[in-house]
């Protein structure tokens, strides 16, 4: 079956500094700036196949910079100054904060090195946002 051009849409990428608590289906080119392992459970030849790996890592473009959680494999491809593809990426909230993560329906890819400078002043993760209940009068 032949795929019609109109289903193939051209992803919108996002920067960093439009990012919101609460949303999701971002695509975002983005340069690491460091990886932190914070969580590493099970070892790969131990008797479990599923190995568990966390790691927080500071993500960025020229708007800004917000803290990447990634899991497992996508560890790997995060190398200080990669230059990092997430499609379908979402915010989480933690302590208050916002995180960026992809869930197994998105996807981090390598890609070419950007040529943008990392905008490291702007850190959206340091952000606290309080959860506030709005009563309609």
């Amino acid at each position: 079956m032949a795929e019609t051009k109109s289903s193939m849409r051209k992803p919108v990428f996002t920067k960093v500094d439009q990012l919101r608590p609460g949303t999701s289906g971002h695509n975002l080119i983005v340069k690491v700036v460091s990886s932190n392992m914070v969580l590493q459970k099970g070892r790969p030849d131990g008797p479990q196949v599923r190995q568990m790996r966390i790691a927080e890592c500071l993500v960025g473009d020229e708007t800004g910079t917000i803290v990447f959680t990634a899991r497992n494999d996508q560890v790997d491809m995060m190398k200080p100054d990669a230059t990092i593809i997430l499609r379908n990426a979402k915010i989480d909230m933690f302590k208050g904060s916002m995180r960026l993560a992809v869930d197994k329906w998105g996807r981090v890819e390598v890609t070419e090195p950007a040529s943008f400078i990392v905008k490291a002043d702007n850190n959206l993760s340091l952000v606290e946002y309080e959860l506030v209940n709005v009563v309609e009068e």
